[in-house]
């Protein structure tokens, strides 16, 4: 599913398509209509449409009707679903820095999601994640994937992804758990020098106790993740769902569904049991750097 849905001048969110979903599902197993269950709650049909498609925020007095109605008296998942629906409030609420970058993009969801969650894990292939670029390393980037010509356009592209290395150091600082293929670690973005400051960066960052860092030699062969990069959203809430987001090059999908999300953290999982221990990748990052 796309990350953004418009619906006149509605948007849908990752997480209230998620919740949509739920309460969708909860509705066909009940069998009832959609507007058996605006009369519940005193609305119109159409507000029940909005909610199923993740166009609107959803208040707590109304879930727990809607739960009721649709016969759902487990306790744990209506909190579950309620959790859902505060963290998906307090995301339409935020008004971060990054509503105000017009480069940010596609990545605007991600960067708010990443905002409010507590944990991303990463499996990058060819690249080093964002939230460990050095500014010349990003800059290089954005220069030769052709797409910005504009210095300027280019230098807030950069300014965008430093600014989003904040997280690594707040007073609740994201937990990040990356795992990158060798070739990141090799491809010479930028030529000798930025690689070599990126290297020594990547080393810097390493040591922050909340970042874990792994490296997958190429001498592991084939491996899970093989076919591309994605990270893992996680939140502090207990029952909120895990969300993934996979950029490819010419959409960004989110998988929202909780059986494809715990697939993809098996992967991950597997992957990074492949990969090299901590004290072994600096050790690796190191040698690399030394020998460009």
């Amino acid at each position: 599913m796309r990350s953004t849905q418009a619906a006149g001048n509605r948007a849908s969110t990752v997480l209230g398509r998620r919740l949509g979903s739920e309460l969708l599902s909860l509705r066909d197993a009940a069998g009832k209509t959609q507007q058996q269950a605006a009369e519940s709650i005193n609305a119109t049909g159409t507000k029940i449409v909005k909610m199923e498609r993740g166009w609107v925020p959803m208040r707590d007095p109304d879930i727990r009707v809607l739960c009721e109605f649709y016969g759902q008296h487990d306790r744990k998942a209506t909190a579950r679903l309620l959790e859902l629906a505060k963290l998906d409030r307090e995301r339409r609420k935020a008004r971060g820095w990054w509503q105000h970058s017009p480069n940010a993009g596609a990545l605007a969801e991600y960067i708010a999601m990443e905002d409010v969650a507590n944990r991303v894990r990463t499996w990058q292939l060819s690249l080093i994640p964002g939230l460990f670029q050095t500014a010349d390393y990003a800059r290089s980037l954005a220069v030769s994937d052709g797409v910005w010509e504009d210095p300027d356009d280019i230098e807030r592209i950069v300014e965008v992804r430093m600014r989003r290395q904040a997280r690594l150091h707040d007073e609740h600082p994201l937990n990040l758990y990356a795992v990158v293929w060798e070739a990141a670690l090799r491809q010479l973005v930028g030529g000798p020098d930025v690689m070599r400051a990126q290297l020594e960066h990547l080393l810097q960052v390493a040591q922050l106790p909340n970042v874990r860092l792994q490296v997958l030699p190429f001498r592991t062969g084939g491996h899970p993740c093989i076919t591309g990069p994605f990270n893992i959203v996680s939140f502090a809430e207990t029952e909120a769902v895990d969300v993934v987001h996979v950029d490819a090059i010419a959409s960004t999908v989110w998988v929202e569904d909780p059986a494809e999300s715990s697939t993809y953290s098996n992967f991950f999982d597997r992957t990074a049991r492949l990969s090299l221990a901590q004290h072994d990748t600096t050790q690796l990052i190191e040698r690399i750097r030394q020998e460009i």
